[in-house]
Formats: structure tokens, C-alpha cells, sequence
């Protein structure tokens, strides 16, 4: 029966001992020098929060909000996946495929892109006038969300 015990408590401490912590920054230096070159090239704004999630230890996913509000999330390798900004704001031309911004230009007159994410099969943008589009992998218009 002790024995028993000794092993639920050994697994127990394994098991939490795999849970990381999310680790919290208020400067670049825990970024991958590959998210430091994106934030660097396309923001004006400070890093004032990087967020390190880790699951099971490891790294997982980057989150960094800027000075202005601006919130990037970049992933373990220091990709970036996402951009949201204020209203007011437009996610930098240079991080959105031009087919997707030439397309937006064109049928979303006025509207800025707000907020874009990268996925599997492509790309979701947020618009700022609350539109949501779905584009494919090479910036094809695939539908409103």
C-alpha cells in the first residue's frame, strides 16, 4: 500500500512538474531574433508585455503587446501568426499579402485591415469597418466571415 502511494505521489509531482508557467517579459530579449526583426521592421511602438506560453515546458507561442496597443503573437520559432490594432490603426502594408490588400482596396473601399491572422489554410482579416473576410493560402478572396 505504501508503495502504491509512493507512486501516485511520484506521478503527481511529474505531472506538475510539466506544467509550465507562462513567463512574463517587459522588453524583446526573450523573443527569437527572427520576431525581433518583424517587430523591429514593421512597428514604430515599444514592446511593453511579451507573454512566453509554455506547454509541457517548452514554448509554444510568443504574445507581444506594443506601447500603442497593438497585440502580435508570433510562433516557438519566432514567426509571426497574428496582428491586432486599435480601430484606428491598420496592420503594416508590408505584413499582408498584396493580393489580399489590393482586394480589400478594391471592394471593401475606406476599410483598413485591423486585424489578420495566419492559418493552416490561409488567412482571416479584420477589417475596420467589422467585416471579417477569409482569404486562401495565395491571397484569394474565399468568403465573409
Amino acid at each position: 500500500m505504501k508503495r502504491l502511494l509512493f507512486i501516485i505521489a511520484l506521478i503527481a509531482a511529474i505531472a506538475t512538474g510539466a506544467q509550465a508557467r507562462d513567463s512574463y517579459s517587459h522588453d524583446d530579449s526573450v523573443l527569437p531574433q527572427a520576431a525581433k526583426s518583424v517587430l523591429a521592421s514593421n512597428f514604430k511602438a515599444s514592446v511593453t508585455l511579451v507573454k512566453t506560453d509554455k506547454d509541457f515546458g517548452r514554448v509554444s507561442e510568443y504574445e507581444v503587446i506594443l506601447a500603442d496597443g497593438t497585440e502580435v503573437k508570433f510562433d516557438k520559432s519566432g514567426n509571426w501568426k497574428s496582428v491586432e490594432t486599435a480601430k484606428s490603426k491598420s496592420v503594416p502594408s508590408a505584413m499582408v499579402p498584396a493580393k489580399i490588400s489590393e482586394y480589400t482596396a478594391k471592394n471593401q473601399k475606406g476599410a483598413r485591415i485591423i486585424g489578420i491572422e495566419k492559418e493552416r489554410k490561409g488567412y482571416e482579416v479584420e477589417l475596420s469597418n467589422g467585416i471579417d473576410m477569409k482569404f486562401d493560402t495565395q491571397g484569394n478572396f474565399v468568403k465573409f466571415d
